[in-house]
């Protein structure tokens, strides 16, 4: 940094001398080698002036403009070879071009200034075009934060950046020098969504904001950046940290997919090599049932069980396979129109034995047709009824209403269960989610309310329930309804 100062201290001393010996230049050219009259060694001078502070400043061109007035009196206005000046005219056309060699260094000084400001903005915009490139360019991963800081380090010339991610709460360094000491600093920034530079070490610390929220901090040092630069910069790494984080996590979600694609398929694979020996078991334990009068008191009893058993795990078998379906897409829905009595109908006829004259139905006339696929309709509402009848105690009715809720049909399963906690409605349609806080746990796979749901779902409706502690549940279908003037 001293170092830094003490070589632009050596070039400023240069140029100053420099302007005068150009001063001296004319001095000798225009007063010896060719001589000439005093308004003209006074446009040379004037010349000599402007050239000084286009090329190098205002410094050097007031510099060169006193020098130059200084010269053209002893040289040029007599009495020659003093500094006084006889004809009180001189003085005025002294004075005049005195005048006129500051304004015309100012002038000449500014304009450099503001082409050497253009330069400058012009670079830091290519710089700043390469930067996004390169930010958009980089891959993901953990190593990602560090690639940008080093980016911005190389295509700026910093001698030392400092990168604080807020999510993994890391920081990054990049280029020549480590900013030590940094890393409080940027936490502090990150935490309060400030920015300070710090004049003595010259490093800026500023905080990198994205829709409001801050999710990091940046310290550079060097380069000689501008305010609206590094703000820049910042919006920069912004949105290059916002499109790791965002890849990533698209990454993950397709690394999730594709396992749950993996798990229905063989899941859909091992029920499908159930089905075939548990058909056979079935079918042997229903023929043993079928004749008593061949087996002994025990025996019939053990085939009973043997019954109810092969057709539960054919059930649960059934259940897995179609959930596997539902999920990779393999189950394609024939949509026709049909009536929600019709549907209800054909769910209770299909449990007549299970419902045992439990289930109560209260269904309008009035009530529109919807476009599903019957038995996968029927299916999922199947799967709500068996729920309320296993959980509602022995002999409690009940009840499926339907009613038009403006254009959607909305059928209803209403029990009287121990009902279900708010803090667990919206976990009962995950697969094999089952509650464990009943004092008498019901037999389930946990998948019957998941197979509904996504039976639903893939008829554009909703599936919810409403229900309190110890007074019931409500579950609610609610599946687009054909408009009239199209029924």
């Amino acid at each position: 940094m001293l170092a830094g100062k003490l070589m632009r201290t050596r070039e400023t001393a240069v140029r100053v001398a420099a302007s005068a010996g150009a001063v001296a230049a004319v001095t000798f050219v225009c007063g010896r080698l060719i001589p000439v009259n005093p308004t003209t060694a006074g446009l040379v001078y004037l010349l000599a002036i402007l050239g000084a502070a286009s090329a190098w400043g205002l410094a050097e061109g007031v510099t060169a403009s006193v020098l130059a007035v200084l010269c053209f009196n002893f040289f040029f206005l007599p009495p020659v070879g003093t500094f006084t000046v006889a004809d009180p005219q001189n003085w005025v056309a002294l004075a005049t071009f005195l005048a006129t060699a500051i304004v015309a260094s100012q002038l000449s000084g500014r304009a450099r200034s503001r082409a050497i400001e253009a330069e400058e903005s012009k670079r830091e915009m290519e710089r700043l075009y390469a930067l996004s490139r390169a930010i958009l360019l980089i891959e993901t991963g953990p190593a990602a934060p560090r690639e940008i800081a080093r980016q911005l380090a190389a295509m700026f010339n910093l001698e030392g950046v400092a990168l604080h991610v807020r999510s993994d709460g890391k920081t990054y360094n990049a280029g020549p020098a480590e900013l030590e000491g940094i890393e409080g600093k940027l936490k502090d920034a990150t935490v309060q969504g400030t920015s300070y530079v710090d004049s003595e070490a010259q490093i800026s610390v500023s905080a990198i904001r994205l829709g409001g929220a801050c999710v990091g901090s940046l310290a550079v040092r060097g380069g000689g950046l501008s305010d609206a630069a590094l703000q820049s910069i910042c919006n920069l790494t912004a949105i290059g940290l916002e499109r790791v984080q965002a890849m990533e996590a698209a990454t993950r979600a397709e690394i999730a997919r594709r396992s749950d694609e993996l798990k229905s398929t063989l899941l859909d694979a091992i029920a499908h090599e159930f089905k075939t020996p548990l058909t056979s078991i079935r079918a042997a334990a229903t023929a043993l049932v079928a004749q008593p009068e061949a087996l002994s008191a025990s025996q019939l009893d053990l085939a009973r069980v043997l019954d109810e058993e092969s057709e539960r795990l054919s059930r649960l078998v059934t259940e897995a396979i179609q959930m596997a379906g539902l999920e990779t897409g393999k189950i394609r829905l024939n949509r026709e129109r049909v009536k929600a009595g019709e549907l209800i109908s054909g769910v209770l006829k299909s449990m007549a034995e299970r419902a045992d004259g439990r289930v109560e139905v209260h269904v309008p006339d009035d009530i529109p047709e919807v476009e599903a696929d019957a038995e996968m309709m029927e299916l999922a509402l199947r799967q709500i009824v068996d729920n309320a009848l296993k959980y509602s105690p022995a002999g409690s009715p009940v009840r499926i209403e339907a009613e038009l809720n403006g254009q959607a049909v909305v059928i209803r399963v209403v029990d009287r269960g121990p009902g279900i906690p708010e803090a667990e409605q919206s976990r009962i349609f995950e697969k094999f989610y089952r509650r464990r806080d009943l004092p008498n746990p019901v037999a389930g796979s946990g998948m019957g309310l998941a197979i509904a749901r996504e039976i639903v779902h893939a008829h554009n409706g909703e599936v919810w329930v409403e229900s309190r502690p110890g007074e019931g549940s409500r579950f609610s279908v609610s599946l687009p309804g054909v408009p009239e003037e199209m029924a």
